[in-house]
């Protein structure tokens, strides 16, 4: 009987599964395996939310007859470990882009050849995949969003696949234990059913995107992202569910754009994208830490930065916002910016960070690379009652209306009360 390992890394779900649809068609036994590395950063955000997703993954695998088997170590030698003890013939996963990713699959093809197994990648993570289009005027990649948005429109992708019917495995396997999880936010449970549920109520309401999704106060945007980086929800059943909702799409859209560009440029997190990017940043130790902790002195950006910390998640605005205050009014470098995104977001993933960070510091894909954002006059604009700045700085909670946005501009004896008062910044309405 032919035995297949599926590896599971950025695909935790059973719909529309390339890897495990294929194993199921060509192997007898599949073998569903997650493995746990030690060796990958997280936050207890995300643990929590990756312990959600494996719990329901599992779930789901035994509703089919299987099981996914849980092992702790590098996940190379343990795929190839199993594949050997189960007697399998090859293992397959999902196709990725990071240095990461890169790493542990030309490790795990050199194990292959020397344990004569083979090894199948599938395109999973994105709508079209990193290498599937290209510009007509010659390069690799595109380096523009807008014409590479015109191409991807017109991309026929894979359709989506079944659940397997039946997951038939061999006998003897311990399946493992789950890991722990971490913080629970009360936001946003972790896994496939929770995922697919989430963009099932939210595509009732998502005509209204374009008009409500630059809310902060509202916070009516679907919050897919996690469960899209994580693979819980495949993202062709995403663009095909919400395919009438031109604004939703052009934004999963922008995930695929980056994840070519990190195909092509794997320096994306350490290096500036744009040739002769002007890269003097500032050395402030202490206005990266107020700015890390949300005492900034600006209202808008210590809320998404008290967004972020509180929940491991923060609104796209305020996450523009507080990334353009940190590189063009701190003129601090991205690279810090982009590693505490990372080290606490549930959506932290290397291409999108890194490509929107360099976006907005002036270094990436933007075709004004002198694009800044004014904090008032974006505060103003997308939080105009203010209800957004007092929900994370509760300090200011009792000013009224606009007052939020500048408290500076209170006269003294009222400046004095808040204890917001002693980290309040020069006015940056005025950059």
């Amino acid at each position: 009987m032919r035995t297949a390992v599926v590896l599971f890394t950025r695909d935790l779900r059973v719909a529309d599964n390339p890897a495990l649809h294929a194993a199921c068609e060509i192997a007898d036994r599949v073998v569903p395996l997650f493995v746990a590395d030690p060796s990958v950063p997280s936050s207890p955000y995300r643990q929590r939310f990756l312990a959600e997703s494996l719990a329901d993954l599992r779930e789901s695998l035994r509703h089919l007859g299987g099981e996914l088997v849980i092992r702790e170590g590098d996940p190379v030698t343990e795929a190839v470990k199993l594949a050997r003890e189960t007697g399998a013939f090859g293992i397959g996963l999902a196709a990725d882009v990071s240095g990461f990713a890169a790493a542990r699959e030309r490790r795990l093809r050199r194990a292959c050849d020397d344990e004569r197994l083979a090894l199948k990648l599938f395109d999973s993570v994105t709508v079209v995949p990193p290498g599937a289009l290209r510009p007509s005027s010659g390069g690799d990649h595109y380096r523009v969003f807008t014409p590479y948005w015109r191409a991807w429109q017109g991309f026929r992708h894979r359709p989506e696949l079944p659940v397997p019917r039946k997951v038939c495995m061999p006998g003897g396997i311990a399946p493992g234990r789950l890991p722990a999880g971490g913080a629970a936010t009360g936001l946003l449970p972790g896994g496939e059913t929770e995922g697919r549920a989430r963009l099932s109520a939210w595509r009732k309401t998502s005509a209204e995107y374009a008009e409500i999704h630059d809310d902060l106060a509202a916070d009516r945007t679907s919050r897919m992202s996690p469960y899209l980086h994580f693979g819980c929800v495949s993202p062709i059943e995403v663009a095909r569910q919400i395919g009438d909702v031109e604004a939703y799409v052009r934004q999963v859209c922008w995930r695929d754009f980056y994840h070519q560009v990190l195909a092509y440029f794997p320096d994306l997190p350490h290096k500036a994208y744009r040739r002769n990017a002007d890269e003097k940043w500032a050395d402030d130790q202490r206005a990266l830490d107020a700015w890390r902790e949300g005492r900034t002195g600006v209202p808008i950006v210590d809320a998404g930065m008290r967004q972020l910390a509180g929940e491991g998640w923060m609104h796209n605005r305020a996450r523009l916002i507080t990334a353009s205050f940190l590189t063009k009014h701190l003129g601090l470098d991205w690279r810090a910016g982009a590693a505490w995104y990372a080290s606490l977001l549930l959506d932290a993933d290397v291409a999108n960070n890194n490509g929107n960070w360099q976006w907005v510091a002036g270094t990436g894909n933007d075709t004004k690379p002198y694009r800044r954002f004014n904090p008032v006059r974006q505060a103003e604009r997308f939080d105009p009652t203010g209800d957004y700045v007092r929900r994370w700085v509760p300090e200011l909670a009792g000013l009224p209306g606009k007052a939020v946005h500048q408290p500076w501009l209170l006269p003294e004896p009222e400046r004095r009360v808040l204890r917001y008062a002693d980290t309040l910044a020069p006015d940056p309405g005025r950059t």
